[in-house]
């Protein structure tokens, strides 16, 4: 019988799951709180992991060696590179690796793990295409691009160190995560798959908290202006640009402010994005 380990970083990556699923059984082990269930008739564990690999790794082979998972999927989000790939667009894994991992001096290639035999951890292509396949149906509006997903016990927002990891590694997403879940599902035996939404670029613009996301929209509402700017007075291409372009503030608030209030988090980045000229986001 298939069991599946869907695993998030953060709360607000699962919490939604854990709504909607039918709780059997919970189990706290490594401080992660596991629960167990079904999700839409499929058997599930869903968890919250925590923030960083060893997280990642130690909640991916508990799920293995204490629920006996037969899928592990990885949700989440991430920051863009490829200049094509926007915020709120999906990434789903071709593979996973280690942008941080280098022992180039004993002769391995940068990001491979010694004696592992390969440089990249290979999701399964079955979860993959039903993921692709699923994304493109709920969210037909939305792009969703399969490629790489790059990973390191950092949060990129430097123009320079994403440029070297573009050049290094050719992923279409770097996150902190993902590498290290399909790290221990590959020596476990147990298909994977990394789907991660688009939050931020990966660059400069990082370093001063985006826009909120659609609930900085819900906040205001229509007839109300953020930092100035009347909203409804954008152009129906220019309001889109203003929903992507914000998307990433409420998940960088996590990382970074993990303690600060989210209705606060929503009305400064609401405030924040009406400084923005979103003519110029959008050409």
């Amino acid at each position: 019988m298939k069991k599946v380990g869907i695993i998030g970083a953060m709360e607000l990556e699962v919490e939604v799951l854990k709504e909607r699923m039918e709780i059997r059984n919970r189990m706290e082990k490594a401080s992660m709180e596991f629960l167990e269930g079904t999700l839409s008739g499929t058997e599930v564990v869903v968890v919250r992991s925590g923030i960083g690999k060893v997280n990642a790794a130690l909640c991916a082979q508990i799920l293995c060696d204490c629920f006996e998972v037969t899928h592990i999927i990885n949700t989440g989000v991430a920051g863009s590179l490829k200049n094509e790939i926007n915020i709120g667009d999906i990434v789903v894994s071709t593979d996973a690796l280690h942008h941080d991992m280098d022992v180039q001096v004993f002769g391995y290639p940068l990001g491979e793990v010694p004696q592992m035999g390969c440089l990249a951890f290979q999701a399964d292509a079955k979860l993959a295409q039903l993921a692709v396949s699923c994304c493109k149906e709920v969210n037909p509006d939305i792009s969703v691009y399969q490629g790489r997903v790059v990973s390191g016990d950092q949060f990129i927002s430097d123009k320079g160190i994403k440029g070297k990891l573009i050049q290094n590694f050719q992923g279409y997403c770097v996150e902190m995560e993902g590498a290290a879940i399909a790290h221990a599902a590959y020596l476990n035996h147990v298909p994977f798959v990394i789907i991660r939404a688009i939050s931020d670029k990966a660059d400069d613009r990082n370093r001063f908290p985006s826009p909120a996301i659609e609930q900085g929209i819900e906040y205001a509402g229509s007839d109300k202006a953020y930092g100035g700017t009347d909203i409804t007075a954008l152009s129906d291409r220019e309001l889109t640009a203003f929903r992507r372009e914000t998307v990433g503030f409420i998940f960088q608030q996590y990382y970074l402010l993990p303690n600060m209030d989210v209705e606060k988090n929503v009305k400064m980045g609401a405030d924040l994005a009406g400084n923005r000229e979103y003519k110029a986001v959008i050409e």
